[in-house]
């Protein structure tokens, strides 16, 4: 049974928690937070039903964007698309670690640079390579420019209200992050934000100074969404 933190407004817990959810989005390894032996034994995220997960992807989007975003969903060998995309869009639960859970619905350029290495990092778990035998293996496909940064500005939504970060893998400590939207800024700082990188301010620079800078701005409820509206307004896959 995994251990839940409760979510509580916008205190220094959530500051917290919303920095450690973007770290592990945004970091070119897998293995983003420590992990004690055990937990870094190979392991894939608990299967989901196939409707479910489409629709917890496509939950992740504005409601004009669903209908027509493609949708990856996990198997035991990995991602496998289910729908092709009419918009440039790619909805999909990424799990940074095992036991994440990170909807995301990601625009043409996150779906050039983004996508390929979730792709292959949820590939490469289910063959048992091990955290450090992926960060390896991601980081020498950076080299050789395989897999790539964002070249220009562009959005990756994530509005569902069932986002779920790692705390602790080890202990199976995990906690909920609100929704928020995160825009593609490579090498953009706080300061050219004008922002002292305070999570609790209206936005922040994550990675500042980096390739994989993002903007990331926290959003209230997203209240005209729903797991059940975007799965309806979406014609997903049956």
């Amino acid at each position: 049974m995994k251990n839940r933190m409760t979510w509580h407004g916008k205190g220094v817990a959530v500051t917290a928690i919303c920095l450690l959810a973007l770290a592990a989005h945004i970091a070119v390894s897998p293995s983003a937070m420590a992990q004690s032996p055990q937990a870094a034994s190979s392991q894939v995220p608990p299967p989901m039903d196939r409707q479910k997960e489409i629709a917890l992807a496509l939950s992740a989007c504005p409601a004009s964007v669903a209908s027509k975003a493609a949708v990856y969903v996990l198997d035991k060998t990995g991602y496998v698309k289910v729908r092709d995309s009419q918009n440039g869009f790619t909805a999909i639960v990424q799990h940074s670690l095992p036991s994440s859970q990170e909807p995301q619905c990601m625009d043409a350029e996150g779906t050039r640079t983004f996508l390929p290495r979730i792709l292959k990092v949820a590939e490469l778990r289910a063959h048992g390579k091990t955290p450090e035998e992926i960060k390896r293996l991601v980081a020498d496909a950076f080299a050789k420019g395989i897999f790539q940064a964002p070249t220009r500005p562009g959005i990756d939504y994530m509005l569902s209200t069932e986002n779920v970060v790692t705390i602790d893998e080890a202990k199976g400590i995990v906690a909920p992050f609100p929704p928020h939207v995160m825009f593609y800024s490579p090498y953009l700082t706080n300061a050219d934000l004008g922002s002292d990188g305070d999570p609790a301010g209206p936005a922040f620079v994550a990675a500042e100074g980096s390739p994989h800078a993002l903007i990331i701005v926290p959003l209230g409820a997203h209240a005209d969404q729903s797991h059940t509206s975007a799965n309806k307004s979406s014609g997903a896959p049956q």
